[in-house]
Formats: structure tokens, sequence, C-alpha cells
């Protein structure tokens, strides 16, 4: 697992990226991940002065490399897009959409590029586009999820590029980076277990939230709004569903929406859009990211061990 090819395009100790979760992956998480032998990222959805902060900070923070999430959707996505080839960022990974315009910047900067897929047709195109790796993401994930499981998106997406590919969603323990590395991957991306990690400046009710949610404690709103998000069940979630019954407008479902996840990353678990995912009910304790890699990275060798695999 050490010599993937994801180990190897990073200059990484272990294959596992720290997901670039809006309003909650910054400098001190990203920072963390990456002292401990894996990648961490920091969130691009944010204004471009405040993530050219945390670059910063975690250059002071890490001497290991370090990625930046752009959401290209977002409206500030030029701006930011911009500034981490004139940071010097040496990794992005992206969503919502295509990173197709920047590339020959981003290429020309020496910046490694790993869009975030829903689909094969997606994966396929990013490949085309030049992208350096796949983080193929299935439902099970939090946030803003698609349609397909982790288990049946990511093997196909394996079987459709030659670039490398990370599997993400539904992934807490060594049992699940073991299993992603059987379908093919050859890395892995995790965010709900990063949630609870010391290092994550999280409110401590979010945390708590997470840690105490069970197997069946979160679901997906705004499918009809084209915007399907997973988070843990709550006052919010079911104002939105009751709303989305009765056949609400985008518009209206939008507004109750708007600046939820603020509203959660700050403490307020009730109203807030507590986003996290279905591998939420296996986690029970706060750990720092040294603690959760080593205990992943443990877990995940001794399943290779028992299944007689070679886990170098």
């Amino acid at each position: 697992m050490k010599k993937s090819r994801v180990c190897q395009l990073l200059d990484i100790e272990y294959p596992i990226f720290q997901g670039g979760m809006a309003w909650i992956a910054d400098a001190s998480l990203a920072a963390a991940v990456s002292e401990a032998g894996g990648l961490g990222i920091i969130t691009g959805t944010a204004p471009t002065d405040w993530v050219r902060a945390e670059i910063r900070k975690a250059k002071k923070l890490t001497n290991k490399p370090f990625g930046v999430n752009i959401m290209l959707m977002d409206i500030q996505a030029d701006e930011i897009a911009k500034m981490v080839c004139e940071e010097g960022v040496k990794l992005v990974t992206t969503g919502a959409g295509s990173p197709g315009k920047y590339m020959e910047m981003w290429k020309s900067h020496g910046v490694k590029v790993i869009p975030v897929v829903a689909s094969v047709a997606l994966a396929k195109r990013m490949e085309k586009a030049g992208a350096d790796a796949i983080i193929a993401e299935g439902t099970e994930s939090g946030g803003h999820v698609g349609q397909l499981t982790t288990m049946a998106l990511v093997p196909q997406v394996v079987d459709a590029v030659n670039i490398p590919v990370l599997a993400a969603g539904g992934i807490g323990d060594g049992r699940g980076v073991a299993a992603s590395f059987m379908l093919g991957a050859e890395g892995v991306q995790l965010g709900t277990r990063f949630l609870v990690a010391k290092e994550c400046t999280v409110h401590q009710n979010y945390k708590e939230r997470v840690i105490k949610a069970k197997d069946i404690d979160t679901e997906v709103t705004g499918r009809s709004t084209g915007h399907p998000i997973r988070v843990i069940k709550n006052k919010l979630t079911r104002e939105f569903i009751k709303l989305e019954k009765e056949g609400a407008s985008v518009e209206q479902l939008e507004a109750l929406g708007r600046g939820c996840l603020s509203k959660a990353v700050k403490g307020d678990v009730d109203f807030g859009s507590v986003m996290a995912g279905q591998i939420s009910g296996l986690i029970n304790k706060e750990q720092s990211c040294k603690e959760i890699i080593e205990e992943i990275m443990r877990e995940a060798s001794d399943r290779f061990q028992d299944f007689g695999g070679n886990n170098e």
C-alpha cells in the first residue's frame, strides 16, 4: 500500500487523503494530516484571502505536501485557482464541474490535479482533460453526493481510466481501506473520520453528533433541488423534508438551507447542516490525526495479512 502510485505521485507516506470539507478543513487539520503521513487538504470554499492565509499557516506547521480543494461552481473559483499557483500549492482537488479551463495554468506551475467524480463518464472526461488521478466518491459520503455507492462506483472507474483512483465515501477504518484496494483503488479519501480529529477546529457539538450517531442517523436532503446533501438528522432536516414533500419551490428550499453549514460548524446542531457520512456509526472517539492514520493503516495491514496479501 505504501508503494501505490498515489504515494509516488505526491511523495506521501500513506495513501490517505483528508477531504477538503467546506468551513471545516483549515490549516490546523490539513497540516496535522500531512505531518502524520497522509495528505491534508484545505478547503477552497471560502474567501480568497482566508484560503491564502490558511495556506501560509499550513506551510509554517508542516514541510510536507498538502493540497487545496476547489469547488468549481463557487463564484471565487477563478480567483482561488490563480492564487494556489501564486502560493506554490502543489496539489488541487476539485468538485462540482470540470477543471479544464485551469489545467494549462496549473500544469505550468507544477500543480497536480485530482478531481472528485461520481460517475464513470465524468472520470473519463477528467482523465482526458489531464487529471493526474481521480477520486471516485460514493453516495455514502457526507455533504454533496451522487447516486452510485462506493462499492459499485470504484471498480467501474478503475476499469475505465489508466490514472490512479482513490476511493471515497463510507470509508472510516482499515477495513474500508483494505476493501477499497481490493476494488482497485490506490488510495482513499476520508472526511467524516477526520471531523472528530483533535486538530479539527469544528465546534465540539458537531463532533459529538458524529460520535453519537448510529448507522441510520444520516439522510439525504435536497434531491428535488438537484443538489443532494447527506447530513445527520436533526430539526433542520425534518423541516427540509417536510417542505420537499409539500412541493416547495427550489428557491424556498435553498433559502432554508442557506448558511446552515456555517451554523453547524459554530455549534448549532439542531438547525445547522451537520454534514457527515454513513460511516458516522462506526466512529466513537476523538483522536489525533496521527492516531487515526496509524490505527487505520495497522487495521488495513492486518486485513491484507489475513487474506495472505502483500501489504507493501
